[in-house]
């Protein structure tokens, strides 16, 4: 177990913890789920920064340059950073499951509500602060746009390293089919707040074997110390407690 997960977690028994498994048949057909509209600007892109956890792309999020609306949102949401999470082997890697099966990876865009709080560390706080879109990685075909950011992992292999990275439009990364599912969540991460709502796209997107093991071959560690691969930075599944996860889908 990652480090993260060894300290006593921040809000025990809480009743909306994520990631969950998906049931598909136990999803709740919503007639009123809109369409969800995304709308980024890859010049908002700022850059690259293994935290020691995962490697985040992170955007800036001064004005509504880079926005989701739509979907179960009431308000439009800001896009803050997305990041990835996935397994040493391809058999698991994936926060989310669907009928208990885990994909190979998940990429998270995170977005702040900054109709409603002045700040994103306010945002990551509240009920309705954050919505997060939640997307499959499946082993399959080469994934041209993804590469690009997969060429410049090299460079923050070591924890705490941050390189620039401009231009960079997360929308390729998005499937094209309009399905999801959505439900309310929290943070996978410290501080686990329950802020998240979670928008999780039903079509994964396909990634090669190589672009897979380039994540692999960064380190949870810093520059001189002894290496350890990241590798298996998912959070654990969490209860479904009394929670309903509704599909734009029938």
């Amino acid at each position: 177990v990652h480090p993260l997960w060894q300290s006593p977690l921040t809000i025990p028994g809480g009743t909306r913890q994520s990631p969950i498994n998906i049931q598909w048949r136990d999803s709740v057909y919503d007639p009123f789920l809109k369409p969800l509209k995304i709308s980024y600007d890859p010049t908002t892109c700022l850059h690259i920064w293994n935290n020691g956890y995962s490697f985040l792309v992170e955007f800036d999020d001064s004005t509504d340059r880079s926005i989701i609306v739509g979907g179960p949102l009431e308000n439009q949401y800001r896009l803050k950073q997305f990041h990835f999470h996935w397994g040493a082997i391809n058999e698991w890697g994936s926060e989310h499951t669907v009928d208990s099966k885990f994909y190979p990876a998940e990429l998270h865009l995170v977005h702040w509500n900054a109709v409603a709080y002045p700040t994103f560390e306010e945002a990551v706080m509240e009920g309705n602060g954050l919505a997060v879109i939640g997307v499959f990685l499946k082993l399959g075909a080469h994934h041209e746009e993804l590469q690009t950011l997969v060429d410049a992992l090299p460079a923050v292999k070591h924890k705490d390293t941050v390189i620039e990275f401009d231009v960079f439009d997360p929308s390729c990364l998005i499937p094209s089919c309009p399905d999801y599912w959505t439900y309310a969540g929290s943070l996978t991460t410290p501080p686990l707040t329950e802020s998240v709502t979670w928008i999780i796209k039903k079509k994964p997107i396909e990634v090669d074997e190589n672009q897979l093991e380039a994540f692999r071959m960064l380190l949870f560690t810093s520059d001189g110390e002894e290496e350890k691969r990241m590798v298996d930075n998912f959070r654990p599944l969490q209860p479904l407690m009394n929670r309903t996860v509704r599909s734009s889908f029938q």
